[in-house]
Order: structure tokens, then sequence, then C-alpha cells
């Protein structure tokens, strides 16, 4: 017999599908789902807590549980894709904004990232992207300038990547990447539209060359709802 937690987790879902409770509406709050179907308060936060892994709601801290929208962009995490690409290929309304341009000595941390000594320069760019007129990503870029000659807003704005593959001939080859979940910084809470959101998807990427040259070290820092992060995986058999 199946768990009235899931009997219910299915139920809330097919409510949600059926547009019962639209994206960006609230749910009931626990007290009424608990009298909506006869059952403990721990059973409809098993449903409720099924409901948010499974990316059909955002439990917002105060507030209660908000449905998001199930059709989440996917984003590709093996793949090296700018932001520019994967607006076009998602057919996004998407705007960057330049925060920041920096030429300039880095930190200790960033220098470690980089691998580089302390009289090595770097380009710092940080940039929101608005999607839908909402600020959801805020992506915090290093370029070795030993790779990266000159940087501008214009090309910050348009894609850096193409600058760095078509007028600096660089070949972009591979990256490795961290994907953690974090509380909201004061930064990431005054650059990206984050009311009611408490938590972003971070992913560190080192990023290199095809002669395995470190160049790049990225932070890009994403509202949560918007986006499903993505990967395909092969098994290799080995032997036994």
């Amino acid at each position: 017999m199946q768990k009235k937690y899931l009997i219910i987790y299915h139920d809330l879902v097919k409510k949600i599908q059926t547009n019962v409770w639209p994206t960006s509406t609230m749910l009931p709050s626990e007290n009424e789902l608990r009298s909506m179907y006869n059952t403990s308060r721990e059973t409809i936060r098993k449903s409720l807590n099924l409901l948010a892994q499974n990316g059909y709601i955002q439990k917002v801290r105060g507030k209660g549980s908000v449905v998001i929208g199930i059709n989440k962009l996917d984003f590709p995490v093996s793949g090296i894709v700018s932001f520019r690409e994967l607006a076009n290929q998602l057919e996004l309304h998407a705007k960057t904004y330049v925060i920041a341009l920096n030429h300039s000595y880095p930190d200790l941390m960033i220098r470690e990232k980089l691998s580089i000594p302390s009289k090595q320069k770097v380009w710092e760019v940080v940039r929101t992207r608005e999607i839908a007129d909402e600020k959801v990503i805020l992506d915090k870029d290093y370029f070795n300038d030993a790779w990266v000659p000159t940087l501008t807003k214009d090309i910050c704005e348009d894609s850096i990547y193409s600058y760095l593959e078509n007028d600096c001939n660089l070949s972009i080859s591979f990256a490795h990447k961290e994907i953690v979940v974090e509380e909201p910084t004061k930064e990431d809470q005054e650059l990206l539209d984050l009311e009611g959101f408490s938590n972003v998807v971070v992913i560190r990427s080192s990023v290199y060359l095809e002669d395995a040259t470190l160049f790049q070290y990225t932070e890009s820092r994403h509202r949560p709802d918007k986006f499903r992060f993505v990967d395909f995986a092969r098994r290799i058999k080995g032997e036994n």
C-alpha cells in the first residue's frame, strides 16, 4: 500500500499540472493542507519536501510554498556554453548588464584559483543576466591578462567567448566545475531579484585552453527557480 505522504504528493502534483495552483501562486498553508487531507503536519511536510526536491515548489521563508515553473531552462553542466549562445539556443528574451570591469592585481583567492604570481594582472568582469525582466544570474569572471590582453564593456555585454575565439584566436577546451547551493550573499541580494528566495545555485569553473593552460576562473550564481542543471553521462564498462 502506498504511503499517505506519497498519495498526497501525487495529488498535489496533479493539481499543479492542471493549474489548480498555477505558477507563481502560493500553495495553501500547512494547516490548510492538513485539514484538506485529514492528516498530520509531519505527513504534509514530507509531501512538500518531495515537491521541492522535484522542482514543483520553492519554499519561501516566512511566506509558505510558491509554485514554480516545472518547465525550467536546461543549463548544460558538462558543456562550456556562453550565456549568449544559451540564450540564442533557448530563444530567451535576455539582457546582460556589466556591473564592473577592472584590470588589476587580484587578491590571494583569485591568484590561487588561476595559479598566477602576485605581479600578474587579471581582468575582473561582473555581470548580471536578465531573463524575462528579472535578474536571475550573477556572473563573476576572472581572466589571466597574459591570454586576454584587453576587454571592453561592449565585448562584455555581447560575448567574451566570441571575442576570445574569433579575435584573439584562443581555443577554449575544457573546464573543471563545482556546483553547490549557498545562502545569498549581500552582493547577490543587491544585484539579483531574490525576494523570497533563501538560496542560490553556484557554479564555480576553472576553464582551460586546448594546451591545458588555465586562463579563466568563473563564479556563476543562479536564482534556483529558473534553471535545471543537466548532464549526459555514459557508463564505460570495466573489466571484472
